[in-house]
């Protein structure tokens, strides 16, 4: 890999191809523009919205794309649209919770060749990286991977080691990770402005490693499906605040809003364990048992403990199923 200052052009971080190992168009061709139609009566729809663009990559030469699964979460109908502006249409396979990756099948010809699959795990913090969305080299952004740590989101979602890269790319939603290779390394998931860790403000992606969407594909080539992990679910949207996990937020007629999980409350333990961060929190649910199970929760509403036990559910009971069309 040539040195930063050739790699990468300090006005707009955009990558110079003559200076990578790996014919950078070609790969950027792997990568297509994903647009989903969501019902309006849609359970994501409040929160995510009934139109979703972002980017979806070729992982075979079937036709099977690997994107960030909000994109297509309860999709009525997807579209994948190449370079040339020619649209075919796709069918959602999967949104894995346990990852967050989506999966969607073209059903119609994609030409072009798919991108290689590199190892996630071989990514070091330092390493240089391309990461892009649908669109082109313009679409490309010269970065750097600034730290890998866990990573927790307020909807109960856990990754034991996520990626983070800097600077920041405008349209990350399914974006791929390129490493030196011009293998994909990972698949953009969200905007952060705490890149670097350690509480520095640095605005930058989190990257969803592609390790963990290799059992995936894999089951899928065995199994022609995929099968998602059932976890308990509580339906509720949790923030740290100075050393507290407070509830910010209900899901409508969810597990936590039918059991009188209250917005404000403060989780002081699950089960009678207590529980330290918003990844310690979720974990220690997930291991109480699968979807179904009852979980106690003691938490603190105005001044007072209070107990509620929870059944919880299983989320993709609360969302729509994919039709193929």
């Amino acid at each position: 890999m040539a040195d930063e200052q050739d790699w990468a052009i300090a006005e707009d971080n955009q990558p110079r191809p003559e200076n990578l190992d790996y014919d950078l168009t070609v790969a950027l061709g792997s990568l297509f523009t994903l647009r989903s139609e969501i019902p309006e009566d849609a359970f994501t729809a409040h929160a995510l919205g009934t139109e979703r663009a972002g980017t979806a990559v070729l992982v075979n030469a079937q036709g099977l794309l690997l994107t960030i699964g909000y994109l297509v979460a309860e999709a009525e109908k997807l579209w994948i649209i190449g370079q040339d502006g020619a649209a075919v249409e796709g069918h959602p396979i999967a949104y894995d919770f346990t990852t967050g990756f989506g999966l969607v099948q073209a059903l119609g010809k994609l030409s072009h060749p798919p991108l290689t699959l590199g190892n996630s795990s071989a990514v070091h913090v330092g390493d240089r990286v391309v990461f892009a969305s649908a669109g082109g080299l313009d679409h490309a952004l010269a970065a750097q991977v600034v730290s890998k740590r866990e990573f927790a989101g307020y909807w109960e979602y856990v990754l034991d080691e996520a990626m983070f890269t800097t600077p920041a790319h405008p349209f990350w939603g399914g974006g791929a990770m390129l490493n030196d290779k011009g293998e994909l390394v990972g698949i953009g998931s969200l905007y952060v402005g705490d890149a670097r860790g350690h509480g520095m403000p640095s605005e930058g992606n989190m990257i969803v490693p592609i390790d963990l969407a290799k059992p995936l594909l894999e089951e899928i080539a065995n199994e022609g499906r995929v099968s998602i992990q059932s976890r308990p679910w509580l339906g509720f949207y949790t923030a740290e605040a100075e050393n507290h996990l407070i509830i910010a937020g209900i899901a409508p007629n969810g597990p936590a809003e039918k059991a009188g999980v209250e917005t404000g409350d403060v989780v002081l333990e699950i089960a009678g364990s207590p529980v330290g961060d918003l990844a310690d929190l979720f974990r220690t649910i997930w291991s109480l048992g699968d979807a179904g199970v009852t979980v106690p929760l003691t938490l603190v509403r105005d001044g007072a403990r209070v107990t509620v036990k929870v059944p919880s559910a299983d989320r993709n009971d609360f969302l729509k199923s994919p039709r193929l069309h």
